[in-house]
């Protein structure tokens, strides 16, 4: 049969099924599977092996990185904080209940009854059980990804879900690779075993596969910064992700863990963009309906007659281990009644991964005394798992009470931002037409900032005149000049005197009388913290380089940042500096601490409206919007920041592109942020620095000292 022919029965036959399927309220998987079983050898036989094995098991591959891709996805750190305990104790539990009630009966039952070939002993039978135990860890992420989304299920219990599905398949690759090794040296003539090289191997091998992937994530991010349209990003980031997956074939790493680690390292990213995501799920569908029809085709009833009552017993072992663990390591998480009573059963079903690592076993020729009997006993127990566990993950999910009911949008936003810097001389002010602002007769403390070009020193003056009205403090310029002047001193010290005249004389036309300070000190970092420390310091303010980003910029910031006990501020200016209408997305409900002074100095001066702008992941629930809503306003209240703010709340999809559309409405951005540095700056990012490059306006990043990275 023609390729193009097979992929048409499949598909056609597989959505039939599935329609079917829906009338008996089963979910889609099962049609799939069902489908499969009647085209392969079990049924007319139109599916032959030569197609499942050779022809169409690209597709296979290309099914297994897109379902590890989307696993990835569900492990947010911000969402894994909340659940870590829970998804630890789950996820550990289930597995190790798993993998020692299916070992140990298959090594009783297979050596009691004499199974397998003549000649096995005691080691054989010990190899076989490890690694259908290791295999049982294995929890099917395509059906249950597939069964949440044709319920739209959203929630902290199906966030949970994933989670530990995630844990599940990574620990399965972890013990897969090492019981894998073992077998082979159980395989030896003299039965010897090394557990410390395989070991060793495993853990080469998974952070290979995890470095891989995060690259491959980092790339993605690089390509889709630049694209537009989700047709482009779709485009790009599936050839990355492709040639991730294969990449990591030729290495001997697991695609599966690249893939998870690319979803991941995407989502974990601070400006949280997710388009590539949705734009995938609208490639995805037609992929998962040939993965589970090829998957149901491989199957063959003929073989249940050897393997199927063993299948059988791998099937419950697994099923009762994986309910037994769940709700122990619920019950020592403390977790809600929803999780205790009703993840396990949604845990049982299993295809992709666990067919997929025993494939792996078949080019191994010391373990092809296994793969002839492992093979049919894994099918038999896949084949029970996919019948049963989509109905039950199903059924869980509505006791839940995290099911939608509708079918989820597929369309990718298509907004995106433009680098709007310009390549400005100086900043460009609006003049202070506001009324003079009254200092305090004894000012407690100083606001600093950095004097150190004069096309910044007059925004960074009036910036830090707004905060040092606040405080009831002064504001303070601080230029920092080598102890050992270099040639043409006098002109550098003339300089000096030109940049304090600048901000003096901004300062002035708002009210106040600047402080200045001559630091001589060679490391310009240590001569600002020098006078931070010479008194009480209520913030420190530091101009961004107009033209683009300096190395020599971005260490003192490093340094200072560390450093300092009081926020530190970093202004980046592009266009007009105006201070009328301000922005201030939040990402995070502890963000609000760190700009809580920031927002109540900027609303004390003049007519400042403030738009607190709360960003929330797209899947989040019409309660959950209500709830950030009160939350947000309340916190408004509890600021004493009255009615020059408005609260808004959003479900967005890529957070960088909301609030680049919602800055154009506005005059200035204020932001908080952790820095970072080093592997997890390049792996994160910032969303408040990307937000600066692209929005267009004068932005305030606030590094918070309790926010230190």
């Amino acid at each position: 049969m023609e390729v193009s022919l097979a992929l048409a029965i499949l598909l056609g036959v597989g959505f039939a099924a599935a329609k079917l399927g829906q009338l008996f309220r089963l979910p889609s998987v099962t049609g799939y599977v069902c489908a499969g079983l009647l085209l392969g050898p079990s049924g007319f036989g139109l599916i032959t092996p030569e197609l499942t094995g050779e022809k169409l098991a690209h597709f296979n591959q290309l099914a297994l990185m897109l379902i590890a891709f989307g696993i990835g996805e569900h492990l947010e750190l911000k969402r894994l904080k909340k659940t870590a305990r829970t998804v630890f104790f789950i996820g550990l539990l289930e597995a190790l209940f798993a993998f020692l009630l299916v070992a140990t009966s298959i090594f009783f039952v297979s050596s009691l009854l004499g199974l397998g070939p003549e000649g096995w002993q005691t080691r054989h039978y010990l190899s076989l059980s490890l690694l259908l135990g290791s295999v049982a860890i294995a929890t099917a992420p395509a059906s249950t990804l597939s069964v949440l989304r044709e319920l739209r299920a959203r929630g902290d219990w199906t966030t949970t879900l994933m989670q530990v599905v995630a844990v599940d398949n990574g620990l399965a690759i972890m013990a897969f690779g090492i019981t894998t090794s073992v077998a082979r040296n159980f395989s030896g003539t003299g039965g010897e075993l090394a557990v410390l090289g395989p070991c060793l191997v495993s853990v080469f091998e998974t952070a290979g596969s995890l470095c891989l992937g995060m690259l491959a994530g980092l790339l993605i991010v690089a390509v889709g910064t630049r694209l537009k349209r989700s047709s482009e990003m779709l485009t790009a980031g599936l050839a990355l992700l492709l040639l991730c997956g294969e990449t990591a074939r030729a290495l001997e790493f697991s695609p599966l863990l690249a893939g998870m680690a690319a979803g991941f390292t995407i989502v974990n990213r601070q400006r949280r963009d997710v388009r590539f995501f949705r734009a995938l799920n609208g490639f995805e569908a037609p992929i998962y309906v040939l993965f589970f029809t090829l998957a149901g085709a491989h199957f063959d009833l003929r073989e249940f007659a050897v393997a199927g009552g063993l299948g059988l017993v791998y099937y419950l072992c697994r099923a009762v281990g994986k309910n037994l663990g769940a709700r122990l390591g619920a019950r020592f998480a403390a977790a809600p009644p929803a999780v205790r009573f009703f993840l396990g059963q949604a845990l049982v079903s299993q295809a992709d991964v666990a067919i997929a690592l025993i494939f792996l076993t078949q080019g191994i020729a010391e373990l092809k005394i296994y793969t002839a009997f492992i093979t049919p006993v894994l099918l038999a127990g896949v084949f029970l798992a996919e019948l049963t566990g989509p109905p039950l993950a199903r059924q869980a999910v509505l006791k839940a009470g995290e099911a939608k009911g509708e079918k989820e949008g597929q369309a990718g936003a298509e907004a995106g931002c433009q680098d709007a810097r310009l390549p400005l001389v100086g900043v460009e002010l609006v003049p202070w037409t506001w009324e003079k602002l009254v200092p305090p007769s004894r000012p407690a403390g100083q606001v600093l900032f950095g004097a150190s070009h004069s096309a910044t020193v007059a925004g960074l003056a009036r910036i830090s005149t707004i905060l040092a009205h606040h405080f009831a403090a002064a504001p303070c310029a601080v230029r920092v000049v080598p102890k050992r002047p270099a040639p043409g001193g006098k002109a550098a010290a003339r300089e000096s005197e030109q940049l304090f005249v600048v901000e003096s004389s901004e300062v002035e036309s708002m009210g106040y009388a600047l402080n200045t300070a001559v630091v001589p000190e060679d490391d310009v970092a240590r001569g600002i913290l020098s006078q931070a420390e010479n008194g009480k310091t209520h913030a420190i303010v530091i101009g961004h380089p107009l033209q683009g980003t300096h190395k020599e910029f971005e260490k003192v910031v490093e340094q200072v940042v560390g450093r300092a006990t009081c926020p530190v501020i970093i202004v980046r200016f592009t266009g007009q500096l105006h201070t009328e209408r301000i922005l201030v997305p939040v990402t995070e409900s502890e963000e609000l601490a760190a700009l809580k002074e920031i927002a109540r100095a900027l609303a004390r001066v003049g007519e400042h409206r403030i738009t607190l702008l709360r960003l929330l992941p797209p899947e989040e629930r019409e309660e959950e919007l209500v709830e950030a809503q009160r939350k947000m306003e309340a916190w408004s209240r509890q600021a004493g920041l009255g009615g020059c703010v408005h609260s808004e709340v959003l479900s967005t999809q890529a957070w960088l592109e909301s609030i680049v559309e919602a800055s154009g409405r506005h005059d200035l951005v204020v932001m908080a942020s952790v820095y970072s540095q080093g592997l997890e700056r390049l792996v994160f990012g910032s969303l408040a620095e990307s937000v600066a490059q692209g929005c267009g306006k004068p932005t305030l990043i606030v590094y918070s000292p309790a926010n230190h990275a």
